[in-house]
């Protein structure tokens, strides 16, 4: 099996810090290799990957203001489109925009959404709902106007967050910056509940940072420290008494929330989208409606067994399960091609 998987130019495949998008693609990616899967990963020139790397955009350009991102979308999503006949499949993890390109190849391809961005991009899934393959990230993240072929959660490498038994003395928000997050409702925990927030992420929205999260920041009561890459990261999530999670918006999935569970770390977030389907209330967290009920969760927090937390991940969320589930997918895909050509030839 030949698969081409499509990967966005954001950032490098794997990312250095921020990078959901292309994290999940990395994993996937060389898991199926792992697994014996002849994988082309069509992302930047710096990617880094066990299968056969294509590109033509050198770097991210959300690292390089220089280049324009119409230009080397469109150049970067042309070439795979270009090779359709050279694989089985393409797996599109790209968003809408190359759905608007399958029509012209007959090469099936399955597309991962990572969430709707707008209800306004509904039209350009509407329209290849029945041509391309859909996969969603969560029950919860399904649109009713899709079909979909699978419900696939992400998946982590577990070796990448070992598990600690004892945690710090902080609280943690890990993620971007900007009012949907809750960065302003984790300060307002923090404080009621008098204990130090650390605070990890990019800056996503300049102005929320400006007004409603850098007066806050001390270095005593709550820290920032930035992005935080993969040398740091499980430090970080391991070191937390628990993951602030408090979001105003549906989640489509949270791939933070499960990093942080494997390393043992217990979240407590807003049950909104995703999150009651991946944190078990009052087992490996808490769902809160409010602040006020982020707060009861915090007093709360030694009642969880982090053990727990990284059992449920090891059961539930490893990039091999992904990996599996996806390829179960694949062969579905391609057995219905095949029946579909006997069929033509009877």
């Amino acid at each position: 099996m030949k698969i081409a998987m499509l990967s966005p130019l954001s950032w490098r495949t794997p990312p250095r810090h921020y990078g959901p998008w292309e994290n999940v693609v990395s994993l996937l990616t060389e898991q199926l290799v792992a697994m014996g899967v002849d994988v082309t990963l069509f992302a930047t020139g710096d990617s880094i990957t066990r299968g056969k790397l294509a590109w033509v955009c050198e770097r991210p350009y959300s690292e390089d203001p220089s280049l324009d991102p119409k230009v080397w979308e469109c150049l970067h999503i042309e070439e795979v489109f270009r090779r359709a006949d050279e694989f089985d499949l393409i797996h599109n993890q790209f968003d809408f925009l190359p759905l608007s390109y399958s029509g012209f190849t007959t090469t099936p391809v399955v597309t991962t959404i990572h969430g709707f961005s707008s209800p306004a991009i509904l039209p350009v899934y509407r329209k290849y709902n029945e041509r391309t393959h859909y996969v969603a990230i969560s029950e919860a993240d399904r649109c009713p106007e899709l079909d979909y072929i699978a419900t696939i959660h992400h998946g982590i490498e577990l070796a990448q967050f070992p598990y600690r038994e004892k945690a710090g003395d902080y609280l943690l928000f890990f993620g971007r910056i900007h009012h949907d997050k809750g960065v302003h409702e984790a300060i307002e925990v923090a404080r009621r509940t008098g204990i130090r927030l650390v605070i990890a992420g990019i800056v996503q929205d300049e102005e929320y940072f400006r007004e409603q999260v850098e007066p806050h920041i001390d270095g005593s009561s709550v820290d920032y420290i930035g992005s935080v890459g993969p040398e740091k990261r499980q430090a970080v999530l391991g070191g937390a008494l628990a993951l602030l999670h408090l979001i105003h918006f549906n989640e489509p999935f949270g791939l933070s929330v499960v990093e942080s569970m494997a390393c043992g770390t217990p979240v407590i977030a807003f049950g909104r989208g995703s999150m009651p389907e991946i944190i078990r209330d009052g087992s490996t967290g808490f769902l809160a409606d409010d602040v006020d009920a982020a707060v009861r969760a915090v007093a709360r927090i030694g009642t969880i067994d982090r053990r727990r937390c990284r059992d449920e991940v090891e059961a539930r969320f490893t990039s091999r399960r992904m990996a599996e589930e996806y390829l179960t997918v694949y062969h579905k895909i391609l057995n219905t091609v095949r029946l579909e050509d006997d069929n033509g030839r009877d």
